[in-house]
């Protein structure tokens, strides 16, 4: 059994079932939020956490489950690393907050120029910094708008872009994300996204046509003298870890720079070593426009960017772009932390291993089920797409019953895709594999049980 430091007493990194699931105090916890908080605010997982680090969580219960999910890819250097609590906490003990636009501080031009030197191309950058994801995207398409006159947008099918006003409209599954909050905002059109298992005629022919449909969209339909922007994940993340057709965004990248559009990259998932790479724009040879991060920048602390060309984000006035909370100095010395450990641990190298690692125990399992379609992903972003027996139906409910399994048996797993019928493995990059061997005996037996 292995240890973690997680800021304070060492962590057993070990898969420990102690109560049923959830156990009495993760029940009377329950039944307290259910008093104060809103009905939507649940949780699939039914546990209360104390603690977390390495590769585990441990639940109130004393139930230690084997972490497959980075709460949703953001504590992908681990949860509580020790140069992100150590840099948190200095910062900490000499000041809080001041409203970057009111009175300025280093940390937030540290992390601008970390950015805007490990952002793929050579070209002068510029760096904005933010507190979510979704405000990041929503000011990228500010930024896209004011640098060049346009007001359309062009997303993708698939798409999820965040929760506000703009990037809910951006994103493309109705329910839950959309569902019964609209009416939604304006100049915002979709594409088909190439997503060769799904597409119609084939993978051998998703490129080109994906391609085909995006071009017509744009020049016969919208005009490309009105788009501003195309906004696209280079792997889409709650779309189900859609790898684009090798070719395709290469080919849209192109389009846009003929057409005078800017190209998005919204790498909020995607980003900050997450599959292998500082960026997963550069697996596909991109320089995009602009790039939003969040999630695994800040080590689980607030903090998210746009990155862009000089050019573009000096177009926007003084006092256009801002926010109280945006670029809080705290998350911005946890930022620092999380490049000190991705560098100092070879953490885009951990990434790939890790891949490798879950992509092979995954074929594993689809030699011995029918119910596998697809497995697909980058680095330590890997997902398995289900589907009933004998055809590409979605498999919703095996879904399902795979992530109740784990999360009964130690190990906790995100679902995903348009169809729910995804499940996705977001590790963080401090899990040894040991523990990822170990969760997949757990998910193995979970396929044989369906």
């Amino acid at each position: 059994m292995t240890t973690s430091l997680v800021g304070g007493p060492a962590l057993a990194q070990t898969r420990r079932i102690v109560t049923e699931i959830p156990g009495p105090r993760s029940v009377e916890l329950a039944q307290r939020r259910a008093a104060a908080l809103p009905a939507g605010l649940n949780s699939a997982a039914g546990v209360f956490i104390a603690a977390a680090g390495g590769g585990v969580v441990v639940d109130v219960d004393g139930n230690s489950f084997i972490d497959l999910g980075s709460g949703i890819a953001v504590t992908t250097v681990g949860n509580s690393a020790p140069s992100v609590v150590g840099r948190a906490a200095e910062q900490l003990a000499r000041y809080t907050h001041t409203c970057y636009l009111n009175i300025p501080y280093e940390p937030y031009i540290e992390v601008a120029e970390r950015l805007n030197a490990l952002t793929p191309g050579d070209h002068e950058k510029r760096t904005a910094l933010f507190s979510t994801g979704a405000e990041a995207v929503e000011n990228a398409v500010k930024y896209a708008r004011i640098a060049t006159g346009r007001d359309a947008v062009v997303v993708f099918d698939h798409a999820f872009h965040g929760r506000s006003l703009l990037t809910m409209t951006m994103t493309a599954k109705n329910q839950p994300y959309k569902h019964g909050f609209g009416p939604f905002a304006p100049e915002v059109y979709r594409a088909p996204m190439a997503y060769p298992f799904r597409w119609p005629s084939g993978p051998q022919n998703c490129a080109a046509e994906a391609f085909s449909q995006f071009q017509t969209l744009i020049d016969a339909q919208l005009g490309a003298d009105q788009v501003a922007c195309v906004v696209v994940e280079p792997i889409q993340g709650e779309g189900g870890f859609i790898v684009p057709a090798e070719g395709f965004l290469r080919s849209v990248a192109d389009f846009c720079r003929d057409r005078g559009i800017l190209l998005v990259a919204d790498e909020v998932q995607t980003g900050i070593a997450r599959t292998g790479a500082w960026f997963a724009s550069e697996h596909e040879g991109l320089v995009p426009d602009l790039i939003t991060t969040a999630k695994g920048l800040g080590g689980g602390l607030p903090l998210a960017a746009v990155t862009g060309r000089a050019d573009i984000m000096d177009r926007a006035h003084s006092g256009g772009i801002g926010g109280t909370y945006a670029g809080n100095p705290v998350a911005c010395a946890a930022a620092l932390g999380v490049f000190d450990e991705i560098e100092r641990n070879d953490l885009i190298g951990r990434a790939r291993d890790i891949g490798e690692l879950i992509t092979r125990e995954l074929r594993g399992i689809a030699a011995r089920t029918d119910i596998v379609g697809e497995i697909r992903g980058r680095g330590a972003m890997i997902a398995v797409e289900l589907v009933k027996p004998g055809s590409r139906e979605p498999h919703k409910d095996a879904v399902a019953a795979l992530a109740r399994h784990c999360h009964d048996n130690g190990v906790l797993v995100l679902t995903a895709g348009t169809f729910g019928n995804v499940l996705r493995f977001l590790p963080p990059l401090s899990i040894s594999d040991e523990l990822l061997t170990e969760a997949f005996d757990v998910i193995r037996d979970g396929f044989a049980s369906l």
